[in-house]
C-alpha cells in the first residue's frame, strides 16, 4: 500500500498523483519511491505481466522512464517525448501502474484523476528571479482538484507538504472563496495597439469606454486597493482610467506604433509597426527594438543577437543550474556571448539556436523541450523584422534576415555545405555524395541500409531527384 507520512492517509492499491516543482525533481522522487519499495515487494506498484511490460518498454524513448516503470511509476512533464507522455497516460488511466509522479502542467492539461494526490511542496525556482516562488494558489486548488474519481470512488484524499509557517495561509484558501483579480494592466499596451489596427479604438475617449467594457474594470471597483485606486470617488476613477489610458498611448508612441494626430490631439493613427505588431501577435517593444536596432547595414550576427533578445523570450526558463551547462554549451560554438550572462534566458536563446545550427546534440532532454519553444516562434519574429526592412527599402538586411529565415528551417548555418539540407543528412555523410557511386541506388542501397531505414533512403533518393530536376531545368533555361 502507498501511505504517506501523514498518518492515517493511505492508497491501498488505488492510483496516485503526486505533484512536485519540476522535471528534475520528478526523477529524484520516482528514484526515492524505488528506494523505499525495494527493499519489500519492488512489483507492488506494477499491475501489468512482465511480457506486456516489455513490448512498451521498448516504445519509450527516455531511459529514466524505462528505468522507473518497471517498478510501477511513472513520470509525466513537457520534456518528455510525445509518445511516452501518451503511453504513461493510457497506463495510469488503466491502473497498469499505481504511482504517477508529474509536474504542476499536468493538472492544467490531460485529466487523469487519482485517489489520492501528493503535492510535494508549494514552491518552485523561478529562473527570472533566481529564488523559490509558490505556486499561484489556483495552481494548488487545481492539483488537488485531481483527487477523487466519480466513477469509482466516493472520496478522494489531498495531501500537501508545506513549511510550517505557511500552514495557515493554505488552510484559509483552500477553504474560503478566493478572488480572482484581472491582470490586464501588464499587456494592455498591446491590446490598445491590436484594438487601434482595427479600428475598434480611434481615439482615446474610445480607450476609456473600451476599458469600461473589461474585467478589469469590474474588479477595479469591487477591489480598488489592488489596483492602486484609493477611493470610488467617481471623479478619482475617471482620473485613474485617463492616466492609463495616456500612459499606455504614450508607451505605443515611444514604440513607433501609434501617432496621436497633431491637429485634435485624441484622434489615434495606426502606424506600420503597429500593424505589424498587431498581425504578428508580438509585444510593442519587440518593434520597438527592431526599429532602434536595425540598419541598413545590419550583419547576420546582428540579426541573431536582435532575435534573440526579443521580448517573446523574456520567459525563456533558465532552471537551477543551467547557467553551468550553458557556460560549458558555448565552449562548443563559434559565436561568443557575453561572459557572466549564462543565466540569462537570452544568451540561453542564442546558444540553442547556435548548437541547432551546428547540429550539436543537447546537453539534456529539457533543452530539446525548450529549443521547440524557440523554433516554434523564431519564423514570426523574423517574418515581422523582414517585413520592416522591406518596408524601409532596406535591401542588404532583408536578405540577411531571410538567409537566418533559412538557416532556422533547414537547421544549418549558412556557410554549411547545401547537402546537409536534404533529408537525413549529417555533416559525416556529406564526402559520400561527392562519390560518383553515391546516388546510383544499385550500389548505394545495401551499403546505406546498415546506416539507414528504407524508408528514410526512399525520401533521401527522392528529394535529391527532385532538386536535381530543378537544377537541370534552371540550367536549360539559362542556356537558352
Amino acid at each position: 500500500a502507498v501511505v504517506s507520512t501523514q498518518s492515517g492517509i493511505t492508497a491501498g492499491d488505488k492510483p496516485v498523483l503526486i505533484f512536485v516543482a519540476s522535471r528534475r525533481q520528478t526523477r529524484l522522487t520516482a528514484f526515492d519511491l524505488i528506494s523505499h519499495v525495494a527493499a519489500d515487494n519492488p512489483k507492488s506498484w506494477l499491475k501489468i505481466p512482465e511480457a506486456e511490460l516489455d513490448v512498451i518498454l521498448q516504445t519509450i524513448h527516455d531511459d529514466n522512464l524505462k528505468h522507473t516503470l518497471q517498478f510501477g511509476i511513472g513520470l509525466h512533464h513537457a520534456g518528455l517525448h510525445e509518445n511516452d507522455r501518451k503511453t504513461v497516460e493510457d497506463l495510469f488511466t488503466n491502473r497498469k501502474i499505481q504511482l504517477l509522479v508529474a509536474t504542476a502542467t499536468l493538472a492544467w492539461g490531460v485529466n487523469l484523476p487519482a485517489h489520492l494526490v501528493i503535492i510535494k511542496g508549494t514552491e518552485y525556482y523561478d529562473g527570472k528571479i533566481n529564488r523559490y516562488v509558490d505556486f499561484p494558489i489556483t495552481d494548488v486548488l487545481q492539483m488537488m482538484g485531481r483527487a477523487g474519481r466519480p466513477q469509482f470512488d466516493d472520496q478522494g484524499m489531498a495531501c500537501i507538504y508545506v513549511q510550517d509557517t505557511k500552514k495557515h495561509f493554505y488552510k484559509k484558501f483552500l477553504y474560503e472563496p478566493f478572488p480572482v483579480e484581472s491582470n490586464l494592466l501588464s499587456v494592455l499596451t498591446d491590446h490598445f495597439n491590436a484594438e487601434i489596427v482595427a479600428g475598434t479604438i480611434k481615439t482615446k475617449q474610445d480607450a476609456m469606454d473600451y476599458l469600461t467594457w473589461t474585467y478589469f474594470f469590474r474588479r477595479l471597483l469591487r477591489n480598488p486597493g489592488y489596483y492602486n485606486l484609493e477611493d470610488l470617488e467617481e471623479d478619482n476613477v475617471n482620473s485613474y482610467l485617463s492616466h492609463v489610458v495616456l500612459t499606455k498611448v504614450e508607451e505605443l508612441e515611444q514604440s513607433y506604433c501609434v501617432a496621436v494626430d497633431a491637429a485634435d490631439g485624441v484622434t489615434l493613427v495606426p502606424q506600420v509597426l503597429g500593424y505589424i505588431a498587431s498581425y504578428y501577435y508580438l509585444s510593442h517593444k519587440t518593434v520597438k527594438m527592431f526599429a532602434d536596432t536595425l540598419t541598413s547595414t545590419s550583419n547576420m550576427n546582428e540579426i541573431l543577437q536582435l532575435l534573440c533578445d526579443v521580448t517573446e523570450y523574456d520567459e525563456m526558463p533558465v532552471r537551477h543550474n543551467e547557467d553551468k551547462i550553458n557556460e560549458e554549451l558555448s565552449s562548443s560554438l563559434p559565436i561568443r556571448v557575453p561572459a557572466y550572462s549564462y543565466d540569462s534566458p537570452h544568451t540561453k536563446v542564442h546558444l540553442l539556436l547556435q548548437a541547432y545550427f551546428s547540429r550539436q546534440p543537447m546537453p539534456m532532454t529539457d533543452y530539446i523541450t525548450d529549443l521547440k519553444s524557440v523554433h516554434d516562434q523564431a519564423i514570426r519574429i523574423l517574418q515581422a523584422m523582414l517585413d520592416m526592412c522591406t518596408d524601409n527599402g532596406w535591401l542588404a538586411t532583408s536578405l540577411s534576415v531571410m538567409h537566418l529565415v533559412k538557416m532556422i528551417i533547414q537547421g544549418c548555418w549558412l556557410r554549411d555545405d547545401p547537402l546537409l539540407q536534404l533529408p537525413h543528412i549529417e555533416q559525416h555523410h556529406v564526402p559520400r555524395f561527392y562519390q560518383n557511386t553515391f546516388f546510383d541506388e544499385d550500389v548505394a542501397f545495401p551499403e546505406l541500409l546498415n546506416h539507414y531505414t528504407e524508408q528514410r533512403l526512399t525520401h533521401l533518393f527522392s528529394t535529391y531527384r527532385r532538386v536535381t530536376s530543378n537544377l537541370l531545368q534552371v540550367n536549360v533555361l539559362e542556356c537558352k
